[in-house]
């Protein structure tokens, strides 16, 4: 993930329930929760740029009226889009310390300042289908349809990977991992490649909290030190390399140690309570 996405970036219900009710009901449609700038106290814009919502359930379509593929589409578009960086936090921007190995020019551009210049980042306004199979009928295997007829309709979201403009220092970042909840296949392989990649972007300073939200309040529970070398096997063991745990969570505390530890990336790896809980521990930073 890149560094220029550091703020929040989550989707969350809009049901009745808020994000501390859906705290204690972890089977609840919930959200999912990439990471937070935690550390620093900033400037925050406008409310509205705060969060990106996701209904949960389906949008009440009339299949028989002409506009239902727009509104669908438009429904999406504003359950699944993400505030950028920028949009919660006045900051400023700056050229990556990420460098790519390749690096050439389109025919004709020889000004290696151009805008046109090829440099292999991500442009912020980049969008990857989401599916890509069209069914024909909704008999076929996997067919997955929003109306009788299988339409097809686009389903778009946001562009994984480096951008070219950054807004913080990765060597001053810490960045923390917790999972929580649960385990489920995979977790090992999600700590590891976490850590590969912020070690790519330049972050060094990199802990695993033990025992999911738990590490952060209870004693004797310790920061975990990660790095390539740490987490480079990890994969081939199940389990959680970190630990789990379930509920007992106070908001306010985990805030106070997420805030005491200095740490500014909180990668939180769960299910729908710990994503929950995420979305908690965002509404409770200052």
């Amino acid at each position: 993930m890149p560094l220029s996405g550091m703020a929040i970036a989550f989707k969350a219900s809009t049901s009745a329930c808020t994000a501390q009710q859906l705290w204690g009901h972890p089977t609840r449609d919930q959200c999912q929760y990439g990471f937070t700038h935690l550390n620093e106290r900033k400037s925050r814009k406008g409310s509205a740029a705060l969060h990106a919502r996701a209904v949960s359930g389906k949008l009440d379509l009339d299949f028989g009226d002409p506009s239902w593929k727009q509104k669908y589409q438009e429904d999406w578009d504003r359950r699944f889009s993400l505030p950028h960086i920028t949009d919660v936090f006045d900051l400023e921007p700056r050229l990556t310390t990420f460098s790519l190995k390749k690096n050439r020019s389109p025919l004709g551009a020889s000004d290696a300042s151009s805008p046109d210049k090829w440099n292999g980042y991500v442009n912020k306004d980049d969008r990857a289908l989401l599916k890509v199979i069209n069914y024909a009928s909704n008999t076929s295997a996997g067919a997955e349809c929003i109306d009788p007829d299988c339409s097809w309709v686009e389903h778009w979201v946001h562009r994984a990977g480096p951008r070219k403009e950054i807004y913080y220092e990765p060597e001053e970042v810490k960045a923390a991992i917790v999972t929580c909840g649960g385990l489920c296949p995979g977790l090992n392989d999600v700590i590891r490649q976490i850590v590969f990649t912020l070690e790519i972007y330049g972050v060094k300073n990199i802990v695993g909290i033990q025992f999911g939200y738990r590490g952060f309040f209870e004693k004797g529970l310790k920061e975990m030190p990660l790095s390539r070398d740490v987490v480079e096997n990890i994969n081939l063991a199940g389990g959680s390399f970190l630990g789990v745990s379930r509920g007992g969570a106070k908001t306010s505390e985990i805030v106070d140690s997420i805030q005491a530890r200095r740490i500014d990336m909180l990668f939180v790896i769960g299910g729908n309570g710990s994503h929950a809980g995420a979305n908690a521990i965002h509404e409770e930073v200052p």
